[in-house]
């Protein structure tokens, strides 16, 4: 992927990412602290080589999470000098309880991170323990400090690896999840430039030919000329027919109907959908405005929200109706389109309000209110 399909939300979780793995660092402030004391010969080469090594642990991460476009051979030699150094500085200084073997859990999770396939991060993985526990047999240390230093090392190679895979599953979704609602609105689209151009594009024709004959006819024979006028009306008043019939499977959808379809539309997306609806039922105006209010809504869900849970609430009492439409996605101040305004002057029409803001903990919510006694008109 290049680096240009990276959205700004992803930008923002790969620096979360980098954060978190640099808060690891710590464990660096062992062997740190013994090169400040003096524990450590020769200190100079130590200390360089200890700073490179966090350097370059956490531009590994960063150019994994942000998913830089880095070429495969680039990336896998800086893990290969990466690891190289790692192991070298435990082999020069791991002798002591200067804690240098965690150096090689750090090696572990940067592989784990960078390699996408799960058995070579496996492999790199074992290599990494393979690795602590040779030097740490070399040096002499104790089964129960070599032990402890290969769990630690597995633990943070395998937890990372399934944490990095997770990640990019989530990504996929995500990005399946878009592209799924893009082409459901095009297909919806398409349908509809499909039906008006069967219906209208012969009729269409039909009236230009039409036309140009009266054209032709009105100065030398205006009796026919009438004639073909006439026949252009009757195709017209035909055509307009045909066009009522077939806009009102758009048009005149009933609330219930609708509530359906968006349900399909959001599970199709892997969008979880609640439904709560009151016992009352809506009045004829308020049934035909929420149709539209909740297919607007929910093609913004689909669209821009990037959520992963909508609940759409129904609400009836003596006084007025209401119904809520809440996601838990990317939320923000929602942009005024032609969608927005439609739907607030097909409330206003019915005497109603339209509010769409986002809200705590994320998301948006969508509010149409319409006064009940005005549906008995």
């Amino acid at each position: 992927m290049s680096s240009g399909a990276v959205g700004p939300p992803r930008n923002r979780r790969g620096f979360l990412l980098v954060a978190a793995h640099s808060l690891w660092l710590w464990l660096l402030l062992t062997p740190a602290a013994a090169i400040v004391r003096g524990q450590v010969h020769p200190a100079l080469p130590a200390a360089v080589g200890l700073v490179v090594f966090a350097v370059l642990y956490l531009a590994l991460v960063a150019v994994t999470v942000a998913d830089l476009a880095i070429r495969p051979a680039v990336h896998h030699g800086g893990l290969v000098a990466f690891a190289l150094l790692g192991i070298g500085l435990a082999v020069a200084y791991g002798g002591g309880p200067e804690g240098w073997l965690a150096l090689l859990m750090y090696v572990a999770a940067a592989g784990a991170v960078g390699l996408v396939r799960a058995t070579r991060g496996f492999g790199w993985i074992g290599g990494s323990v393979a690795a602590v526990l040779a030097i740490g047999t070399a040096h002499g240390l104790s089964a129960s400090e070599t032990a402890q230093s290969a769990l630690i090392t597995v633990l943070a190679g395998t937890v990372t690896l399934a944490f990095s895979r997770t990640a990019r599953l989530v990504e996929e979704l995500r990005r399946t999840q878009r592209e799924l609602a893009r082409t459901a609105v095009e297909q919806e689209r398409l349908r509809f430039a499909r039906d008006l151009h069967d219906l209208l594009g012969h009729t269409l024709s039909l009236v230009v030919v039409k036309a140009e004959v009266v054209r032709r006819l009105a100065p030398s024979d205006p009796l026919r000329a009438a004639a073909e006028a006439a026949d252009i009306e009757r195709i017209g008043r035909t055509a307009l027919a045909e066009v009522r019939e077939a806009v009102t499977g758009y048009r005149e959808r009933s609330f219930g109907r609708e509530l359906d379809n968006v349900r399909t539309a959001l599970a199709d997306v892997g969008i979880t959908v609640t439904v709560r609806e009151t016992s009352a039922p809506l009045g004829v105006e308020a049934d035909d405005a929420f149709g539209w209010v909740l297919r607007e809504g929910v093609t913004n869900v689909l669209r821009h929200s990037g959520a992963s849970r909508c609940d759409i609430a129904v609400d009836t009492d003596a006084g007025e109706a209401v119904l809520t439409i809440r996601d838990d996605g990317v939320g923000g101040r929602p942009q005024p389109g032609n969608g927005l305004r439609g739907l607030t002057e097909r409330l206003e029409q019915a005497g109603g309000k339209l509010h769409v803001g986002p809200v705590r903990g994320g998301g948006m919510l969508l509010t149409a209110r319409i006064p009940r006694p005005l549906e008995g008109r």
